[in-house]
């Protein structure tokens, strides 16, 4: 799939589009060297969305965990307790910033429609059309317990309820017309006859019968993100979404075949296939030469993967248990585990882990590998190494080609992991026509030149047809 001819660029006017991802729990965030900030201060917030907005970002993400995740009963030693709750985190960040959007990730499995969509549309009109929503599902059971009904949906079954909650909540963001407030004193009621409707919604998941109590904001709808990768879930994007975010951004021929599939999905769902953004997840590493951003990298990958998460991984693959072990010794001799994850240490990433092992042991005895440094060579790979100009130009031919339409960064330390990128990457991407050299636009959908919301197409086509 790659192309080689110079001259055949798909989208040769293409942008790209930047957004910064605050994570919660992970082993990305660089967590105890002297240059990392705290997690929870709200310094650090304010500090990362203004570096992002100084560097004309589209987005502000924030990761949200509704209870300190647990791996085999035991809470994860890399979780965030102490942030408060994301749309209240975001509505903060809106008092103190301009133009960037403010994406939250807010869970459709556990929340009701009437209430979650208030609150998203309240976020909205705070901050004059910068609001998103990145719809997730959840089904881990120690989420569940915090819930009455427990983690009780399967897979498809949580797609179904997203679907259905978003038919809701776009039913109530649509509840008032543009121009329903009156205009004047002297009207004599505070809304235009009509122009305020009442929402009736009995389906499958819920059964709603209420009078929204918010206008629109200047964008219409919040924008709507997803990340599923599954069937389902790339389905579900192609039906409902206007970003999708992906794991399908490194290797320029995966992201193009996930893109193809994406685009594909589309069209299937009777829409055009340039309307839907795909900004997958990057780490990006700059150094003033090629070299130094090698060493660098090598740095930030001691620093990730440390002797717990060494241990964490390897366990991840061979399906055992191995926190007890010497991540600084040998890897276990056991073989893995073959068979139906039962999902105590987590999703599985390879299809037969015996042969990633055996890959493993035989590199791993060819250089004198302890299990650690055996996970920081061959272990999760993620983003982008190099310098400003090696990476602006690798961007421009991605975004150009059409495999992505940006990225949405994970800074691999907060709260300064961004300065760099800003600072460096960014004049070199003005510098080839390739990014924004200022804000166009006020609203997140603006900013990702984004159409109408889906839900307002419609009601637009009756009425030019009428």
């Amino acid at each position: 799939m790659t192309r080689t001819d110079p001259l055949d660029v798909p989208r040769p006017h293409a942008q790209l589009h930047l957004g910064v991802f605050f994570q919660g729990v992970n082993h990305w965030t660089v967590w105890s060297a002297p240059e990392s900030g705290s997690q929870i201060d709200p310094a650090s917030f304010r500090r990362v969305a203004r570096t992002a907005e100084r560097g004309l970002f589209d987005a502000f993400f924030l990761g949200e965990g509704l209870r300190l995740r647990e791996v085999d009963g035991r809470i994860h030693d890399l979780d965030v307790a102490g942030r408060p709750d994301a749309i209240t985190q975001l509505a903060a960040l809106a008092a103190v910033t301009r133009r960037i959007g403010l994406v939250s990730t807010s869970n459709s499995t556990f929340n009701e429609p009437a209430d979650l969509a208030r609150r998203l549309s309240g976020l909205d009109l705070l901050s004059e059309g910068r609001a998103g929503w990145n719809v997730v599902t959840t089904d881990n059971a120690w989420t569940g317990a915090n819930f009455r009904r427990g983690g009780y949906l399967d897979h498809g079954d949580r797609y179904r309820r997203a679907e259905e909650f978003l038919t809701v909540a776009r039913a109530l963001w649509d509840g008032w017309e543009d121009g329903a407030v009156a205009g004047s004193a002297s009207a004599p009621a505070w809304a235009v006859p009509g122009a305020v409707g009442r929402v009736r919604h009995q389906g499958a998941q819920f059964d709603v019968d209420l009078t929204p109590t918010l206008p629109r904001s200047p964008q219409g709808h919040p924008v709507v993100f997803q990340a599923g990768d599954s069937g389902e879930g790339r389905d579900f994007a192609a039906r409902n979404a206007d970003v999708i975010f992906s794991a399908h951004g490194t290797d320029f021929d995966d992201a193009l075949a996930f893109a193809a599939d994406i685009r594909r999905r589309l069209r299937a769902a009777g829409r055009p296939e340039d309307d839907l953004r795909i900004l997958p997840g990057t780490e990006i590493i700059i150094g003033a030469t090629e070299e130094e951003a090698r060493e660098k990298k090598h740095w930030i990958r001691s620093q990730q993967v440390t002797r717990a998460t060494a241990l964490g991984i390897a366990g991840l693959l061979w399906g055992i248990d191995l926190s007890e072990r010497d991540a600084d010794g040998p890897l276990p001799k056991e073989d893995p585990v073959v068979g139906e994850n039962d999902g105590s240490f987590g999703a599985r990433r390879v299809t037969d882990p015996r042969v990633v092992v055996a890959e493993w042991r035989a590199k791993a005895e060819a250089h004198g590998w302890s299990l650690r440094e055996t996970v920081i060579a061959l272990g999760p790979q993620r983003g982008h190494v190099g310098t400003p100009s090696g990476l602006a130009d690798k961007f421009a031919h991605f975004v150009r080609h059409g495999a992505i339409d940006g990225f949405n960064v994970t800074p691999y330390l907060i709260p300064d992991g961004l300065d760099d990128i800003v600072d460096l990457l960014v004049p070199e991407l003005q510098e080839r026509g390739v990014y924004r050299t200022g804000y166009t636009g006020s609203t997140l959908r603006s900013h990702l030149g984004l159409r109408e919301p889906l839900a307002r197409r419609t009601v637009s086509a009756h009425r030019a047809a009428g």
